[in-house]
């Protein structure tokens, strides 16, 4: 009996051990089953994630081409640093904004600023109405005021408004020699060019005069020759006249047309009248263009 006992209590041993041994590989391999679940549940998750971040970009630049804007108010980009087809209006032969495709918006006004710079106040006044309606402006500049105010041009090239030439003496230059005319309009390119780093790309005759010759030297210049097609008359006000900022904007507003191109000056009673210019324009349903979408001409 005592044989068979030790017997019997050996092999429960062994049983025993052997159970005991198998534990840990089945744990061990349910661990790792486990784990290669997690790690392809993870990256099922992460290439899913991936997909939609994908997506999501795709779509923002998708949304980002479709409302690329026509007439953009926000941005301070020179005119030269666009492409071609980014040029989404030209002008006409009577100076308005007319689209280059279908589609896009008609209903646009050019604001345009002569014979400055002139002061600060009013020209920081003036560009303080323009960022309030989120527009953008020509400043004609002529070069003896540049050569005397250097930082009244660094002021308006700061506040991100285009910059135009309007030469350098505001002279008629259509009876001009060629030699005359190029000296009015390339010193003007050259000091706008020196004080903010990046010469005109539109010219203004003076006087809306600039003949063949002011045509010629301008494109050569690579310059757009412009005079305008709405006159606000503020120039012919005087400084007791009464009621002219009504006047500024009967002016406008009788001539006022898709496309218009209108011309303005830096004076007292013109800044005073452009919030309510601006504000009447935007009720007719007009926008304001911003000049860097305008084509200009081939080199």
């Amino acid at each position: 009996m005592g044989t068979k006992t030790a017997a019997i209590l050996l092999t429960a041993c062994l049983l025993l051990s052997a159970c005991t041994a198998n534990k840990p590989e089945s744990a061990a391999s349910d661990t790792s089953t486990s784990t290669k679940e997690q790690k392809t549940v993870s990256s099922e998750t992460s290439n899913r994630n991936q997909t939609n971040r994908d997506d999501h970009n795709s779509a923002g630049k998708a949304t980002a081409q479709l409302n690329k804007p026509v007439v953009d108010s926000s941005k301070t980009g020179e005119s030269a640093t666009l492409s071609a087809t980014d040029k989404t209006y030209h002008l006409d032969k009577a100076y308005n904004v007319v689209p280059n495709q279908k589609g896009a918006e008609k209903k646009v006004i050019l604001l345009t600023f002569d014979d400055g710079p002139k002061e600060a106040s009013m020209i920081n006044k003036i560009i303080d109405t323009l960022d309030k309606h989120k527009a953008k402006a020509i400043f004609f500049v002529n070069g003896y005021r540049v050569k005397e105010h250097p930082e009244l041009l660094k002021l308006i090239h700061d506040r991100g408004q285009p910059i135009g030439n309007h030469s350098w003496d505001h002279i008629v230059l259509k009876n001009k020699s060629e030699a005359e005319v190029k000296k009015q309009i390339e010193t003007v390119q050259k000091i706008v060019k020196d004080t903010t780093g990046q010469a005109p790309v539109f010219f203004r005759p003076p006087h809306g005069a600039g003949g063949d010759v002011g045509r010629k030297v301008a494109k050569e210049n690579g310059l757009l020759y412009m005079t305008w097609s709405v006159g606000s008359l503020d120039w012919t006000m005087k400084k007791n006249q009464p009621n002219k900022t009504d006047a500024i904007l009967k002016n406008v507003t009788e001539q006022l047309h898709p496309g218009s191109n209108i011309l303005m000056h830096e004076l007292p009673w013109t800044a005073e009248a452009l919030d309510d210019l601006l504000t009447r324009l935007e009720q007719k349903g007009y926008q304001f263009v911003d000049p860097q979408y305008i084509e200009l001409p081939a080199n």
